[in-house]
């Protein structure tokens, strides 16, 4: 099969949205001359550069079926770009409809969510076992089954492209604020839910250990809902006379990519910002409980897990219903050491 002008549904979610990188990485090199265009939601696009597609079109639209005017005069727009494919990486039925009603003629993606009569190409999702655990391969493993590619490639490590360039833009930001240090950078929210978040006053004790052995300060990043979050380890931090920065809410996404890539070090919990971080090759600190490590990790020889077996983890939940003890039961000593050792690990 040979395209011309490609359409990528991406996915909705950052930490989706990264582990998508190697399927989007392989049609590119799949399709080295066609026109590459990502239908990408504005929070998600400005993980991708034009090394991986051409043109990027903003999807701002409700789910479901709010919104049907504006989705049926999209799919015309999409339908006057004369694209000869498109390919859907996430399940919903509603990025099917769109592509359906764009008139696409070839409509590749999984065959889930009652959606694989719109689709020209309905796959059969792999089940347990058939392919590797780590959810990077499930979008691989789409464009084998398609067709597209002839066998998932080695993918050790999932790499944001250009990132040299990012680091050269993150110190030009800090600059720009009168930010010169060293950061470790730490993330202390998750959108999921409270199930996912380590405890606030552990991520400042490991921060203040981390930026007192480095030399360093303290850069927190999350969204505005989260300020108030940074703000409490701010103050914690701040009281030890070490240099810290409440980036939260500050940043837009490219502009805190740029930035966590300068970091030294970067403590997280399993979230959108770990997924980045990882991506940028810093060395990655992750604390899991709630969710499932091994399918939704951060991937590279600098990022380590964190975590603590208990009966109920992984359960999956946005909230404890008991007592968060696959959280509290993770002192903050041992991010400290696996910071440390990964910190070594990436000297020079």
């Amino acid at each position: 099969m040979e395209f011309r002008r490609i359409l990528v549904r991406a996915t909705n979610w950052i930490g989706d949205a990264v582990m998508t990188i190697p399927a989007i990485a392989e049609i590119r090199h799949r399709f080295p001359d066609a026109r590459i265009t990502l239908l990408a939601r504005p929070w998600v696009a400005g993980l991708y550069d034009n090394s991986l597609v051409d043109d990027i079109f903003p999807y701002h639209l409700a789910r479901g079926a709010k919104d049907l005017p504006a989705k049926w005069r999209l799919a015309r727009q999409l339908r006057k770009l004369d694209f000869d494919c498109a390919i859907l990486l996430p399940n919903s039925f509603d990025s099917a409809a769109l592509l359906w009603a764009a008139r696409i003629p070839v409509r590749i993606g999984y065959a889930r969510d009652g959606r694989g009569l719109l689709l020209t190409d309905p796959i059969t999702p792999p089940k347990p076992g058939e392919i590797p655990d780590h959810q990077r391969f499930y979008y691989l493993e789409l464009l084998r089954r398609a067709g597209l590619i002839d066998r998932i490639p080695d993918v050790a490590s999932i790499r944001l492209p250009g990132i040299p360039h990012l680091v050269q833009h993150g110190r030009n930001l800090l600059r720009l604020k009168d930010l010169n240090a060293d950061w470790i950078g730490v993330s202390p929210g998750a959108a999921f839910g409270s199930a996912k978040r380590w405890l606030p006053e552990r991520f400042a004790e490991a921060a203040i250990q981390l930026a007192r052995h480095s030399s360093a300060g303290v850069a927190l990043f999350g969204s505005q809902d989260e300020r108030a979050l940074c703000h409490k380890i701010e103050k914690r931090i701040a009281a030890e006379n070490i240099p810290v920065h409440n980036f939260a809410g500050e940043t837009k996404l490219d502009e805190f990519i740029a930035i966590a890539s300068t970091c030294t070090a970067f403590l997280t919990n399993d979230s959108g910002a770990m997924h980045i971080a990882s991506a940028l090759g810093v060395p990655t600190v992750t604390v899991f409980g709630a969710t499932d490590h091994i399918a939704t990790g951060p991937t590279g020889p600098l990022a380590r897990i964190v975590r603590q077996q208990v009966e109920c983890s992984p359960c999956l939940l946005r909230e404890c219903p008991i007592d968060h003890r696959c959280m509290t039961a993770v002192p903050s000593s041992l991010v400290v050491k696996e910071a440390l050792e990964l910190i070594q690990l990436n000297k020079p």
